[in-house]
């Protein structure tokens, strides 16, 4: 996904362009995804988009126009229009998410493939989780859903296991369930995570892996946030 505004940059070049050692952030992320040897690479344009398509025009990849932007759910409705037909697991990353490692995101599909999963959600522990969904389990360590920071209890807050953003879909659970997305929040927005309710609720299995570093799986909002990453990446 790479067709959010990024606000919090202040700057008028699309956020995913924005440089990490020399390259744009989702240069970065689509390495990661070729590595994985997909069939296809879609990627998800809205803001700016003929930027971020020039930027990326030598690339093997197929671009899904989101106009208007209402949401990550909304992005991915976009993009199942393309895959119509197709049966496989569809993996969800972030332009703004370059640290992610493709042997992190292996494991994930090897875990949602071996478990049968609707839906296998990527995890991490942050040691200062704010500003992130967190996932909530139960009394046997079963996931039962994602709060986000905003409608999360006193309680809920102090939850270090945040949600990644990055999921791995059985493609035939995330259509049906897109199909029922409803924008029922104030923003009038469409909301991934709200996908991973409805399989959860539809009693399908929904499961969160702990497999990824929180480095690895950080955004970025923000100049100060990049100029912090910089210094992880030299350091990785």
């Amino acid at each position: 996904m790479a067709a959010g505004k990024g606000t919090r940059m202040n700057s008028d070049l699309p956020k995913v362009l924005h440089r990490l050692c020399g390259k744009p952030l989702i240069a970065h992320v689509l390495k990661t995804a070729f590595e994985l040897r997909p069939d296809r690479v879609l990627v998800i344009v809205g803001h700016r988009r003929e930027e971020v398509i020039k930027e990326l025009r030598d690339r093997r990849v197929e671009w899904v126009v989101q106009e208007p932007q209402l949401g990550t759910g909304h992005a991915v409705q976009q993009a199942a229009a393309e895959l119509d037909g197709f049966h496989g697991d569809v993996i969800v990353l972030s332009g703004d998410v370059p640290m992610l490692k493709s042997a992190t995101l292996s494991r994930l599909q090897e875990q949602h493939e071996a478990s049968g999963a609707a839906v296998t959600v990527l995890s991490a522990k942050a040691e200062n989780p704010t500003a992130y969904g967190r996932i909530i389990r139960d009394s046997q360590g079963r996931f039962q859903r994602i709060v986000e920071e905003r409608e999360a209890t006193d309680e809920e807050r102090k939850i270090h296991e945040i949600n990644s953003g990055i999921y791995c879909f059985d493609s035939d659970s995330l259509f049906s369930a897109l199909s029922m997305l409803k924008a029922n929040n104030t923003k009038g927005e469409y909301y991934l995570t709200d996908v991973v309710g409805i399989l959860n609720n539809g009693g399908k299995c929904v499961q969160a892996v702990e497999y990824a570093e929180f480095y690895e799986v950080q955004g970025i909002n923000t100049q100060a946030e990049l100029a912090s990453m910089e210094a992880t990446f030299a350091r990785k």
